[in-house]
């Protein structure tokens, strides 16, 4: 039976509730009447059901699809605004017991060169992520529990967040680890991590069971409530997502939403992003050998859906993208990018060795975080490296009542701005620089409020003249 409060997965992500919804999707697809319901009702920034957003996912009116594509990137300048956050990925070991079909990183591979970082490591990753201008990582590693134990990850967050270089500091640590022990999570939360991300690979338990025949990751129902330990520990930003291609995506579309539903009943908080990643070719993996590939256009279709069902989550977009489809969907939802991402373990301080590739997937987009920012500019985005809300104690429910409110624009425009400022001053180059010092003289002039706006152009100073950083609303 479906429950949208259980703690039991196979009734929060129930398959006859999931069925039911892809029949109902499907019998209405071309019911023009219920589906501008729908849209009157997702204009209202409140959210959709996962049956409703199955609907719209559906349609293939193309006057209605417009009306979609649009009213998703409405809802996202409205709870967003411009800014897109940027990140970088730091993986720390691809160590792993799992038999992930899908993941190089698979127990059986012999091939693949197979790293550990140490902390003098961590410590050169770190200081080159921080010369690029990055200050939000996300930490990546096999699970593998003597390898890569808890003890390992937490060790590995102090050595980030002790490290000070130059004008560099990373200020937000999120975490992507197999899923653990209430224990352990509230371990991660006494580290001062900011999100913990876990994607769930598919919500579909049959193709689960194949697509992981051995290893603790096999078990479906412990995965799947990854997130009500976490929460459980004190963790309040959880991101979750799908990894598109394992299996029929309408399935996943309805199970995803069906988890973020869960989140928010039974803790009051849904994800604090979700993720939409897409099967990538990687070393010992050929992407022929699964069948439920999505084209460009229904990615694009995805992400705007979800951006219409879930407003207030931020949604995170991958190197895994092409400079092309990230484009797309930045119009539509996207409010969190990777820039200049290595996928191996190291190789920001130095360049891997071709015969040591130890890459989880291929990258699409290859471009440095520079020609990243510079793009996003030069589209009208603000390139944020903000990570105020964490540090100020917006997490949470607090964070999503601001959002949803729409009260923290009065923080983010600020805070990107200042952060941007950071980033032009201490790493740009020259030609970046140019964009966007006039990208921050139009974006002050957005500040609604005189007091702040002033504030804000004094901090901009402060910043370049006087060698100040870390100013935050």
């Amino acid at each position: 039976m479906y429950d949208v409060r259980s703690k039991n997965p196979e009734e929060f992500i129930n398959h006859e509730e999931i069925l039911e919804t892809l029949s109902y999707a499907e019998a209405n697809k071309h019911n023009v009447e219920l589906i501008d319901q729908i849209i009157a009702k997702a204009k209202e920034r409140k959210g959709l059901s996962h049956r409703e957003a199955a609907v719209l996912l559906d349609c293939d009116i193309e006057e209605k699809n417009e009306e979609i594509y649009a009213l998703a990137e409405q809802i996202k300048k409205d709870f967003y605004g411009n800014r897109i956050v940027m990140f970088a990925p730091l993986y720390l070991s691809n160590y792993c017991v799992n038999g992930c079909t899908y993941c190089p990183y698979h127990l059986k591979n012999k091939h693949i060169a197979r790293k550990k970082l140490t902390q003098e490591e961590v410590r050169q990753e770190v200081i080159a992520l921080q010369d690029l201008g990055h200050k939000r990582l996300a930490l990546e590693a096999g699970e593998d529990p003597v390898n890569n134990p808890i003890e390992y990850i937490l060790e590995c967050i102090d050595t980030i967040y002790s490290i000070k270089h130059k004008n560099g500091e990373i200020r937000r640590v999120n975490v992507n680890i197999a899923a653990t022990t209430v224990e352990n999570y509230r371990k991660l939360k006494e580290a001062g991590i900011g999100t913990y991300i876990l994607f769930q690979e598919t919500y579909h338990k049959k193709s689960y069971l194949e697509l992981h025949p051995t290893g603790p990751k096999h078990d479906y129902d412990y995965h799947t409530t990854a997130m009500d330990r976490a929460m459980e520990a004190g963790i309040d930003d959880v991101g979750i997502g799908v990894l598109f291609g394992l299996d029929k995506y309408r399935y996943e579309f309805a199970g995803l939403l069906m988890h973020a539903e869960h989140l928010e009943a039974a803790y009051g908080v849904g994800p604090h992003t979700i993720s939409v990643p897409r099967l990538c070719p990687a070393d010992d993996i050929d992407t022929n050998d699964f069948d439920n590939g999505i084209n460009d256009d229904i990615f694009a279709k995805l992400v705007a859906c979800i951006r219409i069902a879930v407003p207030y989550t931020g949604m995170i977009v991958s190197t895994r993208e092409s400079q092309k489809s990230r484009e797309r969907v930045l119009h539509l939802g996207i409010s969190q990018i990777s820039g200049g991402s290595k996928t191996s373990v190291g190789g920001y301080a130095e360049p891997e060795p071709e015969e040591e590739n130890s890459a989880q997937f291929d990258l699409s987009d290859t471009r440095s975080l520079d020609d990243i920012v510079k793009w996003l500019m030069e589209m009208g985005y603000i390139p944020s490296f903000c990570t105020a809300c964490y540090r100020e104690g917006r997490t949470g429910d607090r964070f999503m009542s601001l959002c949803k409110s729409g009260q923290i624009q009065n923080c983010c425009q600020p805070n990107a701005l200042m952060t941007l400022k950071e980033y032009l001053t201490d790493y740009a180059s020259p030609a970046t620089k140019e964009v966007g010092e006039k990208l921050i003289l139009k974006e002050l002039e957005q500040i609604p409020n005189e007091n702040v706006r002033a504030i804000v152009i004094d901090h901009l100073r402060a910043i370049e003249e006087e060698n100040r950083r870390d100013f935050r609303f």
